[in-house]
C-alpha cells in the first residue's frame, strides 16, 4: 500500500481489519482527532484537551529551529566537547534514538543520554566527559522529575569542582513555563531555558523541544527531521479514506489485531533502525496499558522458529531501504509462511525518522479510539513514584531500606506460563554488552522453554515506559525483576540518600507496587555483574 511515499503492506487481510477500516471512517473519527474532540476516547476530557499538542509539532518546531541553532552556535563556538541529556522517560528515549541512529555532525559536541539512577551507569558518563567542557540538559516537563533533580544536583557540584568560571553557563533546562525547574534554572544562572508547549505531554514531545534540543545542539540536521515528521502529518489529516492514511491505517491493523487475541506486537527491524523499537516500546505500552487493556510491544528479539511463535503474536517489520539485511527478510518469510498477520513498513533513509514518530503516535491515539483507552494519562507511572517516595521515607526514618518479602524463584515462577503471557525482566542494573548478552540469552531460553514472548528492560527507565503496561495492562505478565550488590555508590549533593539507595528505593517500590496488584513477580539478586554472576543469570531458564 503507497501512503503518500510512505509504504506499509499487511499480511492477512482480514474482514474485522476491513469492517473497523469503515467503521472508523463512518465515524470521522480523524476529523474528530485533529478537532481536539476529547470524546474520542473519554467522555472526561482531563489529561486529553491539554495533551494534543503534538499534532501540531511538527510545524511548531519549525519555527523553534532557529533560536535554537542559535544556541548551537553559541556553545560550539565556546569549545564544548559534550552534550548530557539528563532525563527520564519522554524527556530522554527520543533523543537517544536520535543520538544512536544519527549521531553527532563533525565538529560537532558528542551526545550522552543519562536515564538511569545506577552508580555504575553515572560513573560512566562522568568518565567520558571533562566537566569544564560539558553543556548538561536538564530535561523535565513537569520539572518535579526526581531522577532529574538528583542528576542537576550531582552534576552542578562536578562543574563547580571542575572551577569553570560560571557553572550556570553549562546548564541549559528544556521543561514547561512556571515549573520547579523553570524557577531553579533562574535562580541557578543558568544558561537557558528552553520551553516546551505545556500542551505536549513527554511521550509525545519527540518532535517538540524536549525530543529534538539536544539533536540541534549536537548539529543533527533537525530540519530534515522536521521536514518528513511535516509531511507524514499531512497524510494523516482528514480528507483522505483510512486505506490512505498512513497513521490511522496501522493504528486499526493494530487494535483489531488486539481485539482478536494479538497484543503482543512483536516490532522486528533491519539493523539500521533498531534503536527507534525503544522508543516506539514506550509509545505504544505507556499509552495503552490501561484498565486491563494494552497491547504489549516485544522488541529487539533474536528470531525463532515459526512454530515458536503464539497466536497472540502480531508483527511489524521496518525495513529502511537501503539496510539490506537478509535475516530480517528470512524472518518475514518464516512468520508470512506460517499465517501470523504482519505489516511491513518501508523507510526510505534515516532521517525520515521523523516521519516514523508522527506516525505511531497518530496510529497509538487512533487504536486507543477504537480500543476505549485513554492514550494520554499514566497512572501507573504516578504509583510507582509514589511508592518510591514512601520506601524513602522509610529509609530517612530508620536508616536502612526495608527489607523484601520473599517471592517466588524464577523457576517456579515460570512453572506458571501459559499461551497468551509474557515475561518481562527488570534489571535494574547498568547497560553493559556482558549484561545485554545475559539479558538476550535468558530471554531466548524463556522463549524456547516455555513457549512466551519475553520483553527485556532497565530499571528505572522502565518505571517511565513500560512499567504502566505491567501494572495497568492485562493481567498476562510473568515478572522478573533483577537487582545487583554494586561496589561503587554515588553521594547526591544536598540529599540523605546516595544514587544507590535510590535504585534499590526504585526497585523495591517496582516490586512493591507489582505486589499490591497481586502481579506475579520474582526477584533475583546477583552477587555482582562479572562473568560468573552474568553467565547464571543467563542459565537461570534451563
Amino acid at each position: 500500500m503507497q501512503q503518500g511515499g510512505y509504504r506499509a503492506d499487511l499480511g492477512i487481510y482480514s474482514n474485522a481489519v476491513k469492517a473497523a477500516l469503515g467503521e472508523i471512517e463512518a465515524g470521522d473519527v480523524v476529523s474528530r482527532i485533529w478537532a481536539k474532540d476529547h470524546t474520542v476516547w473519554s467522555l472526561d476530557p482531563t489529561e486529553i484537551t491539554d495533551r494534543l499538542g503534538w499534532l501540531h509539532a511538527p510545524e511548531g518546531m519549525g519555527r523553534r529551529l532557529p533560536e535554537l541553532q542559535r544556541l548551537g552556535e553559541e556553545i560550539r563556538g565556546e569549545g564544548f566537547r559534550h552534550i548530557v541529556l539528563a532525563g527520564m522517560g519522554g524527556s530522554s528515549v527520543g533523543s537517544e534514538v536520535l543520538r544512536m541512529l544519527l549521531g553527532s555532525a563533525e565538529g560537532c559536541p558528542q551526545i550522552l543520554v543519562l536515564d538511569s539512577t545506577c552508580p555504575e551507569w553515572i560513573d560512566g558518563v562522568v568518565r567520558e566527559i571533562d566537566p569544564a567542557k560539558t553543556l548538561f540538559v536538564i530535561s523535565s516537563k513537569s520539572g518535579s522529575t526526581l531522577e532529574t533533580t538528583c542528576f542537576y544536583k550531582f552534576f552542578r557540584k562536578l562543574v563547580e569542582d571542575s572551577g569553570v568560571a560560571s557553572a550556570g553557563d553549562s546548564f541549559v533546562a528544556i521543561t514547561s513555563p512556571g515549573t520547579p525547574l523553570d524557577r531553579l534554572a533562574g535562580e541557578d544562572g543558568f544558561r537557558e531555558v528552553v520551553y516546551n508547549p505545556e500542551d505536549v505531554g513527554s511521550r509525545y514531545s519527540v518532535l517538540s523541544p524536549l525530543g529534538l534540543t539536544p539533536a540541534v545542539l549536537a548539529g543533527m540536521d533537525a530540519p530534515r527531521i522536521v521536514e518528513g515528521a511535516g509531511d507524514m502529518a499531512e497524510l494523516c489529516r482528514p480528507g483522505r479514506s483510512i486505506s490512505e492514511n498512513p497513521g490511522a491505517w496501522l493504528g486499526v491493523v493494530i487494535a483489531v489485531m488486539a481485539a482478536e487475541g494479538r497484543d503482543k506486537l512483536t516490532l522486528a527491524t533491519s539493523p539500521g533502525l533498531e534503536i527507534f523499537g525503544l522508543w516506539g516500546e514506550q509509545m505504544l505500552a505507556e499509552s495503552t496499558g490501561k484498565g486491563g487493556k494494552g497491547i504489549v510491544p516485544v522488541r529487539g528479539e533474536t528470531p525463532f522458529s515459526a512454530e515458536q511463535y503464539g497466536s497472540d503474536r502480531f508483527f511489524v517489520f521496518m525495513q529502511l531501504s537501503d539496510d539490506q539485511d537478509s535475516s530480517l527478510h528470512e524472518t518475514m518469510g518464516e512468520v508470512e509462511a506460517s499465517g501470523h498477520p504482519w505489516v511491513r513498513i518501508e523507510v526510505e533513509d534515516v532521517y525520515r525518522i521523523g516521519a516514523e514518530f508522527f506516525r505511531w503516535q497518530f496510529a497509538t491515539a487512533v487504536a486507543g479510539a477504537v480500543m476505549g483507552i485513554h492514550p494520554f494519562d499514566q497512572p501507573s507511572v504516578q504509583l510507582a513514584k509514589d511508592m518510591t517516595d514512601a520506601v524513602l521515607a522509610e529509609y530517612l526514618e530508620s536508616g536502612s531500606l526495608p527489607a523484601r518479602k520473599p517471592s517466588a524463584s524464577v523457576e517456579e515462577l515460570l512453572a506458571e506460563a501459559v499461551p497468551g503471557n509474557y515475561v518481562a525482566v527488570m534489571a535494574y542494573a547498568r547497560k553493559t554488552a556482558e549484561m545485554d548478552e545475559a539479558l538476550a540469552t535468558l530471554r531466548r531460553r524463556i522463549t524456547e522453554g516455555y513457549g512466551v514472548p519475553v520483553t527485556v528492560g532497565y530499571g528505572p527507565r522502565i518505571l517511565h515506559s513500560t512499567g504502566q503496561m505491567h501494572k495497568g495492562g492485562p493481567d498476562e505478565g510473568l515478572f522478573i525483576q533483577v537487582t545487583c550488590d554494586s561496589r561503587l555508590d554515588l553521594e547526591i549533593p544536598g540529599e540523605e540518600y546516595s544514587f544507590g539507595t535510590l535504585l534499590e528505593a526504585q526497585a523495591l517500590a517496582d516490586f512493591r507496587a507489582l505486589r499490591a496488584i497481586d502481579r506475579r513477580v520474582a526477584h533475583v539478586r546477583l552477587d555482582d555483574v562479572g562473568a560468573e554472576s552474568l553467565k547464571g543469570l543467563a542459565e537461570m531458564a534451563i
